[in-house]
């Protein structure tokens, strides 16, 4: 793809020790509009490490972060969400005995005048960002335990977007799922793509990679192996910089 313009994301030189450890050595990553940045390696690589210092969860030791140009402090999730950025992680985070309306309104809720939760409310905005996001998704009436895995991811999805995220990161979110499931999953980045969400996509599955992002970042060993456009290699490219530490030949500088 054609970058233009300011990224959403700049993680410049990023480093992040534990115990005098390096789990992230001098790392330089960034992400645009509309675009799918993979994260690859190994376990321990660093990849997970890395953006959870952008998520909040960690804090850098050194380095920046710049957020559509700006640099910005991220010492919690809550300062990420004020900058508009929103996690997914693997195990979703919804409560199992409560539908989509109430899962994506969890701990935000519509409360009407008289102090009560606005179940209609919440249920008509869920059935219209549902329809920009899914529009074939129609459980709901249901607890999300009785939905299917893409549903579910469904959910997480658009609890994400209704409160105006713009960078999502998502872990490994086809992990376990089945053909169909993935491909409902596959079709839900496309969508966030077309409106201009940037995703950093943290996978270990190289066919995902390949399918999904426009960019692949490697690492291993705490460093950055490199950053390739996805149309410039194959996978084959992509599994030796992961096990080789290598950006392949023909792309190397």
């Amino acid at each position: 793809m054609t970058k233009r313009g300011t990224p959403l994301v700049e993680m410049r030189d990023i480093s992040i020790s534990f115990g005098g450890i390096k789990a992230v050595d001098h790392v330089t990553i960034d992400l645009y509009p509309g675009e799918v940045v993979g994260l690859l390696g190994h376990n321990g690589a660093g990849k997970s490490t890395l953006i959870k210092c952008l998520s909040g969860a960690y804090q850098k030791d050194a380095g920046q972060i710049l957020i559509n140009g700006q640099e910005v402090e991220i010492t919690n999730p809550r300062d990420a969400r004020a900058q508009n950025i929103e996690t997914i992680y693997q195990t979703l985070a919804l409560a199992d005995n409560l539908d989509a309306a109430s899962n994506l309104f969890l701990g935000r809720e519509i409360i009407g005048g008289l102090g009560f939760v606005n179940d209609s409310k919440q249920e008509a905005e869920t059935r219209k960002i549902m329809a920009r996001l899914n529009p074939n998704f129609r459980k709901f009436s249901v607890p999300v335990s009785a939905l299917s895995g893409g549903q579910r991811q469904s959910v997480a999805i658009a609890r994400a977007v209704y409160f105006n995220a713009r960078i999502l990161i998502m872990d490994e979110p086809t992990a376990a799922l089945g053909p169909h499931e993935t491909q409902m999953v596959s079709e839900l980045i496309e969508e966030l793509k077309r409106q201009g969400l940037g995703i950093f996509l943290i996978e270990h599955d190289i066919h995902n990679v390949m399918k999904l992002c426009d960019r692949a970042s490697v690492m291993k060993n705490g460093q950055l192996v490199g950053t390739v456009n996805v149309k410039d290699v194959t996978d084959d490219d992509i599994l030796g910089m992961i096990i080789l530490g290598k950006k392949p030949a023909h792309l190397a500088a």
